[in-house]
Parts: C-alpha cells; sequence; structure tokens
C-alpha cells in the first residue's frame, strides 16, 4: 500500500486552478475569457463537445468506468468513493454561491449554446469537478510505477471542463473552480478505498455485488432519461450495452468460483 501513497504537497495543487480562477474573476476577465473560448469551441461539432460532456455526468462515467469491475475492482472502488464526494462537495457549494451562468447573464445569440440555456448555479462546475475528481481517485489508487499512463486521465477531465464552456453551461472560473475541488475529492475518495481489504474486491463478495446492482441501475438511468443533451442518446445505449457485457461476464465469474 506503500507505494500507492501521495506526499502533502500534492494536496497544495489544486490552489492553483483555484487561483487562477480568482485571478479571472477579479480580474474582470470572466466574460472574455468565456467568449473567447466559447468562440474557439464552435468550429468543432456540437456531438463532440456533447460527448465529451457525458463523461463528466455521473451516471456516464459510471458506466465507461463499470468494466473496472473485473478488470481493476480497487481503482473502480475509489472511483466510486470520489464521484460520492464530488456529488455531496457539488451540490453544496452550488447553493452557496448561486452565481448566474452565461445564459443568465449575456445575450441570446451572443455566444453558442448548445441545448437548453441553464441560468443559475454556476459555480463551480458540476461536470468538471466529477471529471477531474474520478481522474483522481483513479490516478492515485495506481502504484506509483504504473501512474505515467495514467495521465491520461486529467487530459481528459481538462476536456470535459472545455466542453462545458463550449457547450455554454459554465464560465471559465467555474470549470478551474470544479478542476481544484474535483482534485481533493479524489484524493479523498482515493484514501477512503484504501479502508476496503483486498479480499472484499472478489466477484462473489457483498461489496462488487453492490455495484453490479448499481449497474443495472445505471442501464436503467441510461435507457430512460436524457444524460444533459439529446446528442449523447446513442452514446447512452451504447454504454448501457457496455455494463450489459461486464455484468454477464461478472456472473460467468462467480459462477467459475464457485466451481
Amino acid at each position: 500500500m506503500s507505494t500507492k501513497n501521495f506526499s502533502l504537497v500534492v494536496w497544495l495543487i489544486p490552489l492553483l486552478p483555484l487561483a487562477l480562477a480568482c485571478a479571472i474573476y477579479f480580474g474582470d476577465l470572466q466574460i472574455s475569457s468565456f467568449l473567447l473560448i466559447n468562440g474557439f469551441a464552435r468550429d468543432i461539432p456540437d456531438t463532440a463537445w456533447a460527448f465529451l460532456t457525458f463523461l463528466g455526468n455521473g451516471w456516464g462515467i459510471f458506466a465507461i468506468s463499470f468494466p473496472l469491475l473485473l478488470l481493476a475492482p480497487r481503482l473502480l472502488t475509489a472511483g466510486i468513493f470520489a464521484g460520492v464526494i464530488s456529488a455531496i462537495a457539488s451540490s453544496t457549494l452550488k447553493p452557496v454561491f448561486d452565481l448566474p451562468r452565461p445564459a443568465g447573464t449575456l445575450l441570446d445569440g451572443s455566444f453558442h449554446l448548445i441545448g437548453e440555456p441553464l441560468l443559475y448555479k454556476a459555480f463551480p462546475s458540476g461536470h468538471t469537478l466529477t471529471a477531474f475528481a474520478i481522474a483522481s481517485a483513479l490516478y492515485f489508487a495506481c502504484a506509483k510505477s504504473k501512474r505515467g499512463p495514467m495521465l491520461w486521465l486529467f487530459i481528459a477531465a481538462s476536456l470535459v471542463g472545455l466542453s462545458r464552456i463550449a457547450v455554454g453551461a459554465h464560465w471559465l472560473t467555474d470549470v478551474l473552480a470544479g478542476a481544484g475541488v474535483g482534485l481533493w475529492c479524489g484524493m479523498l475518495g482515493e484514501k477512503l478505498s484504501e479502508l476496503v481489504k483486498d479480499h472484499y474486491l472478489a466477484p462473489q463478495k457483498i461489496w462488487p455485488r453492490f455495484i453490479a446492482i448499481g449497474g443495472l441501475v445505471t442501464i436503467y438511468a441510461l435507457l430512460t432519461q436524457t444524460m444533459d443533451l439529446v446528442l449523447n442518446q446513442p452514446l447512452q445505449y451504447a454504454c448501457a450495452g457496455l455494463i450489459a457485457v461486464t455484468l454477464v461476464l461478472f456472473i460467468k465469474a462467480q459462477t467459475s468460483k464457485a466451481a
């Protein structure tokens, strides 16, 4: 377990995006930074931004990560704990700040908007927070010698944050704050996951079966709800299929263990 530990200095890293968010907000760069990024992003197809936003949706990221139930249950456990913490953080901070979103401040047609306009509870970006929480949890749940290839997770999380500006849902400050808080949530999630002993992660144990039930609930949600944007529905169906295949293999793994 010592190979998974991270230094106290790492806990200070999230202060960097938070400090940048403060500089942009108090430097009166809120609108200009948003319009610059949003304007650049409109040259990329809306579907690409919709799919990236899906990676920050709790249901979506759980579905995409679900094969880890068989491949790396330790990592999935860390991700689940981080996801729960990030949901609590997001639902707590948004009402506290209750800041207006771009659609609640700027004139209609002055920026590129994908989907229905969202007006309130901008800070922080929940999708960005979730994406960075999961990325951080998975990264730190790996042994130090295996973390190099996992850096791509933070690139993916950054693209999720960028997508929230591209679809017109958040300011750059919301995204930066989401990244900072998300990193902390991921670290906490990884620390909590260390309390789960390895022998509790076997397919025939209660914890993996509980996660499997969560997979069934997620399939229902993916097939009956619209996750953020209508453009995401094909991806929702694909993710539902991914979970279904994983569950079949999970059941087979339990049968083979029993035999």
